[in-house]
């Protein structure tokens, strides 16, 4: 498994209490992704950008791939370009490979933000996997998390993270989120202004 199907298992886990939005975990799992590919030493940070290192072939699909879609081209990309450009509607890629795999099913009842269909995790050993690091308070996880609204409520500190180019993407990813959040906020004051418009006085 990887960071980043951990984060959407953790994210269908919170739905009641804590629901996600799309867009922000989309961009969330991008940066997993891209922490995953650091760990696993496929690329490399050289300041904001991401500099591919061989030829890695990751065992996960998803993550084999983003690095596949790695721009190997100088000048390479920077963390936020990718953030965006990989994380169009992630999340629902993410949906539809856990569905195929057997770890989401239909639900019987109630609401789900991840799409049209009623989905909720089905007890496996990845989303066993999932909860254990984020029950053992696991930095980056509870990094991401925090990112899209998903509190752990274990301590008011912040994850002690000591690799600089993991802190680096991070940074990006809250960035991106709040960057997002202001379009939407931008975007609802627009349409509430058209709609008094038409109304008139």
């Amino acid at each position: 498994m990887t960071t980043a199907k951990d984060l959407f298992f953790l994210a269908m886990e919170r739905q009641v209490n804590q629901p996600v939005g799309q867009g922000d975990l989309s961009l969330a799992l991008a940066g997993a992704e891209l922490i995953d590919l650091l760990g696993a030493g496929a690329v490399v940070l050289d300041g904001d950008r991401i500099v591919p290192e061989g030829n890695p072939s990751p065992d996960d699909r998803l993550l084999g791939e983003a690095a596949e879609h790695l721009v190997r081209q100088v000048p390479h990309e920077r963390v936020e370009e990718w953030l965006w450009r990989r994380g169009g509607d992630l999340s629902g890629s993410y949906q539809a490979a856990l569905e195929k795999d057997g770890q989401l099913a239909p639900r019987r009842g109630g609401l789900s933000p991840f799409g049209a269909d009623r989905l909720e995790l089905v007890d496996s050993p990845s989303r066993s996997r999932a909860l254990s690091r984020w029950e053992a308070a696991e930095p980056v996880l509870v990094a991401l998390a925090s990112v899209v609204g998903i509190e752990s409520g274990q301590s008011e500190d912040e994850p002690n993270l000591d690799d600089e180019a993991v802190t680096t993407v991070l940074a990006v990813v809250s960035d991106a989120v709040m960057e997002l959040e202001a379009v939407r906020q931008r975007r609802t004051i627009e349409n509430s202004a058209f709609a008094n418009l038409w109304r008139g006085p």
